[in-house]
């Protein structure tokens, strides 16, 4: 069977809302043990890749970041606690990880975290002609995101309206 109709045959059986309903429960669950190791989760997905279930939490610390054996720690309870529940109706793979240096910027606090960084930022509608922005973070106030960009330019965009956005790597 081709992959790209196992992929749509498994969002149909497995269905979508369910993979979302899944990922709830489950992100429920990781907080509460990564708080506890003084630890936040800053994404999950569960997603079909080349085929199979995977499941994969991107962690951070915010001092001193991740290391290799906290990725273990929390994998190996994680995948305890989740086998116990049994919340996951079919095999998958479960991963653990950094979000590394280009880290995604998902929640309010992660903006103001990252103050004065440089970030690439998509919008779901264009602002003032453009969608997408290569700025330093200024700060965020009253639900926008404030930056600059690289000519000097301010830029106010509402959390709402952003698609996406990253820490750029500045190395």
């Amino acid at each position: 069977m081709p992959a790209f109709l196992f992929k749509e045959l498994a969002l149909a059986f497995g269905g979508f809302l369910r993979s979302e309903e899944i990922s709830a429960q489950i992100k429920e669950l990781a907080e509460s043990i990564l708080i506890q190791r003084g630890m936040e989760l800053v994404d999950i997905e569960y997603r079909i890749e080349q085929g199979r279930w995977v499941l994969r939490f991107f962690i951070d610390k915010p001092a001193g970041g991740i290391t290799i054996d906290d990725c273990g720690e929390v994998s190996t309870e994680l995948g305890m606690i989740l086998d116990v529940k049994d919340i996951i109706p079919h095999s998958y793979n479960l991963e653990v990880s950094s979000p590394g240096l280009n880290r995604p910027l998902l929640k309010e606090k992660d903006f103001i975290r990252y103050r004065g960084k440089k970030v690439t930022i998509k919008t779901k509608q264009p602002i003032s002609g453009r969608r997408n922005f290569a700025a330093v973070l200024e700060d965020f106030k009253e639900g926008k995101v404030l930056l600059i960009d690289s000519e000097g330019k301010k830029w106010e965009v509402p959390f709402e309206a952003i698609e996406k956005a990253r820490l750029e790597i500045s190395l």
